[in-house]
């Protein structure tokens, strides 16, 4: 008795799946049309966008006795269905790590901007400092303390400048 409900389980599981199969074309309209059945005989190949997975492999060649045989009118040619599943799922994550790369350059740039602009604030008053003629100390190797003279204060103010002209863009 138990079988029963699994049988019929099984057999609706198998229908359904057939019942999923789509295909997808372009009408002589070029409207694009979905159905569960194949589009009309001459339907050009390169107009049917999508097929079944199962259409594929049900496809039936004819040929004749003396002729060579040809691929099946309705096989899809290369480049002219639409692209695979596997195909779609590489262009996808082509497409995300592309996103990734974008959003790790821009907050690269963001992260070089602002650093800059710490350098420039940093450069500006430094200079403002040592133009302001106040005394500056700074410590020597023998961790006392020294005060700048003219020269020194000239040479540091000269590297702050070019510190302005190149942080402050």
């Amino acid at each position: 008795m138990r079988q029963k409900p699994l049988l019929i389980a099984l057999i609706g599981l198998v229908l359904a799946a057939s019942a999923h199969a789509q295909w997808k074309w372009k009408d002589a309209k070029g409207n694009v049309q979905y159905s569960d059945r194949p589009p009309p005989a001459g339907t050009p190949d390169k107009d049917i966008l999508a097929r079944p997975a199962t259409a594929a492999a049900r496809a039936i060649t004819v040929t004749q006795a003396d002729a060579p045989a040809s691929t099946p009118a309705s096989a899809p040619r290369p480049g002219a269905s639409a692209p695979t599943r596997a195909e779609q799922d590489a262009a996808a994550r082509q497409k995300q790590d592309q996103a990734r790369e974008n959003a790790k350059q821009k907050e690269e740039e963001r992260r070089v901007a602002e650093q800059r602009r710490e350098n420039c604030s940093r450069a500006q008053a430094q200079l403002r400092d040592l133009q302001s003629g106040i005394r500056i100390t700074r410590t020597n190797e023998a961790g006392e303390r020294v005060f700048m003279d003219d020269v020194q204060r000239q040479a540091e103010a000269e590297r702050a400048r070019g510190l302005v002209t190149s942080e402050c863009k």
